[in-house]
């Protein structure tokens, strides 16, 4: 699973793997992935700069495709790609630039879909051009302004050539007073194993 985090989508990785930045979703879930059988690559910022309005550049498409290329040459798995947030609009990008063969599915979680500071949403990055099954996750109670639950179906409908579901969640714990920030229901804080169980019995129902 290549999975792109939210925010500026930096993580800080170190060259032993060590994660500085491990609140956010895609990094507290990793572990929770790998129980389940899932390989997971992490994408971090590229020399520590702000991702914030390049996810959906076609120049960031063409950093994606090299990194779909190397999940490649590592295993021969089914990939699925995944984004939370911000991130969505990557796993957008990456989805949108695949064709009808070049991954298994496409994840969309808590997708920023209002224009908020990054001048960017996931409508930014082609959702008309995946032809993949994707899965929208939306939790009824992220406060997050810029990726209310309420827009999970635009998204979804915006998805016009492909199969989409919709999930719809609901709890999380409030332990920040940024409401998009990662521990809060936004970032499935307290109720990570709910929301992955969620993903895979979608994942194992759509797999080809």
């Amino acid at each position: 699973m290549i999975m792109f985090a939210g925010g500026t989508g930096e993580l800080d990785i170190d060259k032993h793997g060590r994660i500085k930045n491990a609140k956010n979703f895609v990094v507290r879930s990793s572990d929770l992935w790998r129980e389940r059988g899932y390989g997971v690559l992490l994408v971090d910022a590229l020399d520590h700069r702000s991702l914030r309005g390049q996810r959906s550049t076609a120049a960031y498409a063409g950093v994606i495709a090299r990194i779909v290329a190397f999940a490649r040459e590592t295993t021969r798995a089914p990939l699925w790609v995944l984004g939370t947030s911000q991130g969505s609009i990557a796993a957008m990008n990456a989805a949108s630039h695949a064709g009808q063969n070049g991954m298994a599915g496409l994840i969309l979680t808590e997708s920023v879909s209002i224009l908020g500071g990054s001048h960017e949403t996931v409508f930014d990055s082609h959702p008309e051009n995946v032809r993949v099954p994707s899965l929208v996750v939306a939790n009824r109670d992220d406060q997050c302004k810029v990726a209310p639950p309420s827009m999970a179906n635009a998204i979804a409908q915006a998805i016009r050539n492909a199969r989409v579901t919709v999930l719809n969640v609901s709890g999380g714990v409030q332990h920040s007073q940024d409401n998009c920030g990662s521990l809060t229901p936004h970032g499935y804080y307290g109720i990570e194993d709910k929301v992955v169980d969620g993903i895979v019995d979608w994942m194992q129902k759509t797999r080809p």
